[in-house]
């Protein structure tokens, strides 16, 4: 088994590609060891001394590192994929569905936040998860008309994450929504 790995943005993040499918869609993030109990992968990552997040999309794995350097946490994470794939493990035990987060909108504004979700779908979760990240929609308040998104992954903590956030994605939605002023991020 090859395991490609490649930078992000995040220079505390690193993408390992198993060359397989790890989850069969969408995304799963477990930001500490505790979040892990159903996932075995993520439980033996976080063993590793120095991994402070784990997340899995459906062709990768993304690692967030704590202080520790890269030259030595590479190889005892890619030696846990490896034995983890190889030993035939489920990634994640039980229901595999992840759960659906919790979204906070006037049942009015579901036009415009199918539209969101539309967008966030099709155009920029595609090109967030290239760099290992992911981004989930929490909710829109149309009063002040900001979109509040969730950042995990490599985009959790990311230094270009803010950058991203104003001037991808909030431009991307006011362009094709005009109800959607700004973006704002939040915590799970």
């Amino acid at each position: 088994m090859f395991i490609q790995t490649e930078s992000t943005p995040n220079p505390a993040t690193m993408k390992f590609l198993p060359g397989r499918p790890v989850l069969a869609e969408g995304a799963a993030d477990f930001p500490t060891r505790t979040s892990a109990a159903k996932s075995p992968l993520a439980q033996r990552l976080f063993e590793i001394d120095g991994v402070a997040g784990v997340m899995f999309g459906e062709d990768f794995i993304t690692v967030t590192k704590n202080g520790a350097d890269w030259p030595q946490l590479k190889p005892m994470i890619l030696g846990a994929i490896m034995e983890h794939f190889t030993q035939g493990l489920p990634v994640i035990e039980g229901e595999t569905a992840v759960e659906a987060p919790r979204e906070e909108y006037d049942p009015a504004d579901e036009e415009i936040v199918d539209q969101i979700k539309e967008l966030l779908d099709t155009r920029i979760r595609p090109a967030v998860a290239q760099d290992g990240g992911d981004i989930v929609f929490r909710g829109f308040e149309s009063k002040s008309g900001t979109v509040f998104l969730n950042l995990r992954g490599a985009c959790a903590g990311c230094p270009s994450s803010t950058m991203t956030l104003k001037n991808g994605i909030e431009n991307m939605l006011r362009h094709y929504i005009p109800e959607v002023n700004t973006v704002e991020a939040v915590s799970a």
